[in-house]
């Protein structure tokens, strides 16, 4: 079963785990989980779809196992996502009502009360695992979000590899502080709980602080968070008793990566995936963790490089590449829009990432960045945004740092570094230059106070090339 801790029987028979989950403040056993659970599995059962506010709360926890025990698809719905946003969400999933907390606009949508403390002990089959487990909506970046349509069976396979490469056990204490609406706090951090068996921890704010107090034995956080941990030298050196620390959803920088390493006595294992392949690649906690590299291909994982015109990319560590994959985490489409599904696969089957990469001869991969905007042509050659933005991180006088392409009548694109920090420009151009290949040297800098984030600490390029 999908959620294999939670099974009645095996609960019932002694298998029980006083504080399974620890959220919000409030502590629930595997009991608990299973009959509350059930309760709201009762009270949704035969649905076609609900949406699930997917605040850091213990009702956020019971709505999608019980969802997930009927067999009902559910849409995590961001809390502070735009009125336009949530609105194509919930018009384009066909939502039926919300389960649980709804926002102040409901969108006329009825609630279906999800309670603490009612119980139910009713057995239900588990559902089929090539059914539909969510549906998860894309960030919009390049129009109105897609329908993500993720399966039991694509979660199965996505957590029981993870947990393969991280050595993940019951016997671990997850811990983090991240939304539960993105496939990193939600897929990995809670299913991925639920499915191993281990205690869960969610911090409610992915402070410092908090996760130096949560006394985890396995902790996942964004590049946003790592930073913050690290100017805490308190907290940092708190999480050196951890087994392993997880960086993903962005690209973790190497002086962050550096700096983890020197106060936490952990190199940090980074990953790579998308919304629509789940997690497809890591490195690996007996393996090699080298900084601004992902890691190898997961169990039953496939990769490789195309260039422009389809022909292959040699795995040489330094040629950029489109990455594609296949791979039994995929998704089953995004829904109601064939058109976009077929257009995100080549025609022999495999995924178009949209990422541009490098593979080295032992597999190895670094992520350079999206195609759209973090690979950058400029005058007949091809630069990554990310090797730029590497190389700007380890000048004293560079805090943060986002690399683009823009429009030049000459080069094609010139490259721009838009700098939080208090650096001469002129300065860092020179500096690039001499540590990269001159073409690849910022032509422009521009000093800024602060870069365009979204929830999940990514940095949104787009606003900066508008």
């Amino acid at each position: 079963m999908l959620l294999a801790s939670l099974d009645p029987a095996a609960v019932a028979g002694g298998r029980d785990l006083g504080d399974a989950v620890r959220i919000g403040g409030t502590v629930l056993s595997r009991s608990d989980l299973v009959g509350a659970a059930t309760s709201v599995a009762e009270r949704v059962g035969g649905a076609r779809l609900v949406a699930v506010l997917a605040t850091p709360t213990p009702a956020t926890v019971l709505a999608v196992t019980g969802c997930l025990i009927a067999g009902v698809p559910f849409v995590p719905v961001p809390a502070d996502v735009g009125v336009a946003e949530r609105a194509h969400m919930l018009t384009d999933s066909g939502a039926q009502a919300w389960l649980g907390e709804q926002p102040e606009d409901p969108a006329g949508l009825p609630a279906v009360p999800v309670r603490l403390h009612a119980r139910s002990w009713h057995r239900y089959p588990e559902p089929a695992a090539d059914g539909t487990a969510m549906v998860m909506y894309t960030s919009g970046t390049t129009g109105p979000p897609k329908g993500v349509v993720i399966s039991r069976r694509a979660i199965a396979a996505d957590l029981d590899a993870l947990a393969e490469a991280w050595q993940w056990t019951a016997e671990d204490t997850l811990v983090h502080g991240l939304p539960l609406f993105h496939v990193h706090g939600l897929v990995l951090g809670l299913l991925g709980s639920l499915r191993v068996g281990n205690r869960f921890v969610h911090t409610g704010k992915p402070t410092p602080q908090a996760y130096a107090a949560a006394g985890g034995s396995l902790y996942f956080g964004v590049p946003t968070v790592w930073s913050r941990v690290v100017d805490d030298t308190t907290s940092a050196a708190a999480l050196a008793s951890a087994r392993l620390l997880v960086s993903g959803s962005a690209a973790l920088p190497v002086p962050v990566f550096t700096r983890l390493t020197q106060l936490t006595g952990h190199a940090p294992v980074e990953r790579y995936g998308a919304t629509e392949s789940l997690i497809t690649v890591s490195t690996r906690a007996g393996g090699e963790r080298r900084p601004g590299w992902v890691g190898l291909p997961l169990r039953g994982v496939r990769t490789r490089l195309r260039h422009d015109d389809g022909s292959p990319v040699p795995h040489d560590g330094e040629t950029i590449g489109s990455l594609q994959v296949t791979a039994p985490t995929m998704f089953d489409g995004y829904l109601n829009r064939p058109d976009a599904t077929a257009q995100a696969y080549e025609p022999d089957g495999w995924y178009r990432t949209g990422d541009a990469a490098v593979i080295d001869a032992d597999g190895m991969h670094r992520i350079v960045g999206r195609e759209s905007v973090d690979l950058i042509k400029s005058g007949g050659y091809r630069v990554g945004a990310g090797e730029v933005e590497t190389v700007l991180l380890g000048h004293p006088g560079v805090a943060e740092v986002a690399v683009v392409g823009l429009p030049d009548a000459d080069l094609g694109q010139r490259i721009v570094a838009f700098v939080v920090g208090d650096a001469d420009p002129a300065e860092l151009i020179q500096y690039v230059a001499e540590q990269l290949s001159v073409h690849k040297r910022p032509r422009e800098v521009r000093r800024v106070s602060a870069l365009p984030r979204n929830a999940m600490g990514k940095v949104v390029k787009k606003e900066l090339m508008s």
